[in-house]
């Protein structure tokens, strides 16, 4: 099978490589869709030590089931059945797993990093991670899962109220889903914030009640004035950097809650003093658990969130390119697909 291969910093090529074999309790799916992934791009630039050459990126995917293990082949599975898969695979066994916390698990492995992604025409999958997707939904807006249950985790551990101001800094694919992710539960005071202007005018028709750009003037300041004063709810960063962190932190209000899930940056440095007197609460957002990624499956189908704008749809073999631009000018695009299999796809 033809493969998008990561081969070093800033260096991808559409490669042969050996089409996986099943094992007993795998599926092969044939790759219709797969989504470039914001934490791909720091592997790109030889940024993220999970991600070593030679590697197939690519986790947010959809297809057809195209092979099955024996085991996969009796539980009710058919050949050609539309699908998506969690790309988080876990050990099912341990308390992380066997308490619902699955990506909390210490033997997760990820595709596109422990094992071999999607970025190709085919990719195995255990069945147990493999989910049918309904007919309500297009193969592409099934590419949308992956990152639409980061939304949901994110959303969830921000425990928001109707009546709550949320700002979300960074409106990359997960910072627009998070704010479809918080209007499911009723918040409707969402503050967008990102440098990227057309982004910006993105988040505005999905629902944001205030945008704005950095380069406008002091985001702190701004957000608290947005906030009457006493600075916002909840501050969701979504993107990593140290100069984001630390702005979340700075606009809550007293008692407020900070959800981090971007992945940039490995280190910080905050305001520790001032996040203790005013009782701040920091948590991380990693991933998403298995109810998160069935939550945001029924979620796409039921047409509560989703990307429509700025989705490119580009052959495997512009990959590298597009991983370059995506750094370099994103510009409107919100998301690129990789389509492996061609314009049939």
């Amino acid at each position: 099978m033809k493969a998008l291969i990561y081969e070093g910093p800033m260096k991808m090529a559409v490669r042969q490589t050996d089409k996986p074999v099943p094992g007993e309790d795998d599926i092969v799916i044939q790759v219709a869709y797969s989504g470039i992934c914001g934490s791909e791009l720091s592997g790109f630039l030889g940024e993220n030590s999970l991600r070593q050459p030679p590697l197939i990126f690519g986790h947010e995917f959809s297809g057809t089931i195209a092979a099955m293990g024996e085991r996969a082949l009796t539980a009710g599975w058919s050949l050609g059945d539309r699908v998506t898969a969690n790309p988080l695979v876990t050990c099912g066994r341990c308390t992380y797993c066997l308490a619902g916390s699955q990506q909390l698990c210490t033997g997760r492995k990820l595709l596109s990093a422990a094992l071999p992604g999607s970025n190709a025409e085919y990719v195995a999958v255990p069945a147990a991670f493999v989910h049918k997707i309904s007919d309500s939904l297009s193969l592409r807006e099934a590419a949308f899962v992956e990152p639409a249950a980061c939304a949901v985790r994110a959303a969830e551990l921000a425990e928001p109220k109707p009546t709550d101001t949320v700002v979300v800094i960074g409106m990359g694919p997960i910072g627009m889903l998070i704010m479809q992710a918080l209007r499911q539960y009723g918040v409707r005071a969402i503050i967008a914030v990102d440098r990227n202007r057309d982004r910006l005018a993105i988040a505005s028709r999905l629902g944001a009640a205030n945008t704005f750009c950095p380069d406008d003037g002091d985001t702190v300041e701004l957000l608290r004035k947005l906030a009457d004063g006493r600075g916002v709810d909840i501050a969701i960063d979504a993107v990593g950097a140290e100069a984001t962190r630390r702005q979340c932190v700075q606009a809550c209000a007293p008692g407020g809650r900070v959800v981090f899930t971007g992945l940039h940056e490995e280190e910080s440095s905050l305001h520790i003093n001032a996040i203790i007197r005013s009782e701040i609460r920091l948590t991380g957002a990693f991933a998403y658990s298995e109810a998160n990624f069935r939550t945001a499956l029924r979620w796409l189908e039921e047409g509560r969130i989703g990307l429509s704008e700025g989705i490119i749809e580009a052959p495997l073999e512009e990959g590298e390119a597009w991983f370059d631009l995506l750094i370099r000018r994103p510009g409107s695009i919100s998301k690129v697909l990789l389509k492996p299999g061609g314009d049939e796809a």
